[in-house]
């Protein structure tokens, strides 16, 4: 038997640090929104280990890689002594800030999961998914949600009003940002690292209530204080984006990638032309409608 998935990505409208917690992680709520992009993989029965394969050269296909653990983790929990053989085609960019390799683990739990008839309930699935690393219980649902504790929490909303036919404009400049880097490097701004609890419930009464104009306000993210103050290109970015027709425009997650928030695709495409005849053709660039 075979399965054939796709694994989206996401961005975080908002991501407010609450400060360090005594087990080494961060307290933090955050906004997160699925994105329309995807990779692809490919699942099969067969064998008796593990055999990951994968389009991008520069990515582990070992238990570095977090579809090789979660399907590792998955084989032992169903105590299922036989192996399987999964192909990794990426089109998200890495170390991007879009939750691509979280995707890939959820993605992977609930195919294997299909794959040898259910032998998990959703419950475990989440204790997995959770126990591999924090963005993941996230992508084993469809939908927004706010997602608190070190992000392991997660509680699904419907679709934001304020982001109806609207679209994402995703600008990868070419680098990625570490994530252990960017949380170690929040020491050095104490405001970003003590956020105000509260942000995301905030911004999402103002997305529901279906004003993007008042919401853009609410939009945050704690992890550009170190990362567009190493990279202030990132800032500039910005910056341009607003000034040319973005309704919003923020870092995901820990970066690199820089969302805007357009009026519809067309503009969206209309804005990615005006991006490169500015700041040239080197960035990894994509126009996805919010669904």
């Amino acid at each position: 038997m075979r399965l054939e998935k796709k694994s989206p990505c996401k961005v975080n409208l908002l991501l407010n640090i609450l400060g360090k917690r005594a087990d080494g992680f961060h307290e933090l709520e955050t906004v997160m929104q699925p994105v329309n992009l995807f990779d692809e993989i490919h699942f099969e029965r067969g064998g008796k280990t593990i055999q990951l394969t994968c389009d991008e050269p520069t990515l582990p296909v070992d238990s570095k890689n977090l579809v090789h653990r979660a399907a590792a983790g998955f084989l032992s929990a169903a105590k299922i002594s036989g192996g399987v053989k999964i192909h990794l085609e990426k089109k998200i960019p890495l170390a991007a800030g879009l939750g691509g390799g979280s995707g890939n683990a959820a993605t992977t739990l609930l195919a294997l999961n299909e794959l040898f008839d259910q032998p998990l309930s959703g419950a475990r699935l989440n204790e997995l998914a959770a126990a591999l690393g924090s963005d993941i219980p996230f992508f084993l649902q469809s939908k927004p949600a706010l997602a608190t504790g070190r992000g392991e929490k997660i509680q699904p909303l419907e679709s934001f009003p304020a982001l109806r036919g609207k679209a994402f404009l995703l600008i990868h400049p070419g680098f990625g940002i570490s994530t252990p880097w960017a949380y170690q490097n929040l020491a050095r701004f104490p405001e970003a690292l003590n956020g105000q609890k509260g942000r995301a419930e905030k911004l999402i009464s103002l997305l529901r209530a279906g004003d993007l104009i008042a919401a853009a306000a609410g939009f945050y993210n704690s992890l550009e204080a170190p990362a567009l103050d190493k990279f202030p290109v990132l800032a500039l970015y910005q910056e341009f984006l607003r000034e040319n027709g973005a309704l919003a425009a923020l870092m995901s997650g820990s970066g690199s990638t820089t969302f805007a928030i357009i009026e519809n695709v067309p503009s969206g495409e209309s804005l990615a032309d005006k991006f490169k005849s500015k700041f040239g053709q080197n960035c990894w660039m994509a126009v996805v409608p919010i669904s």
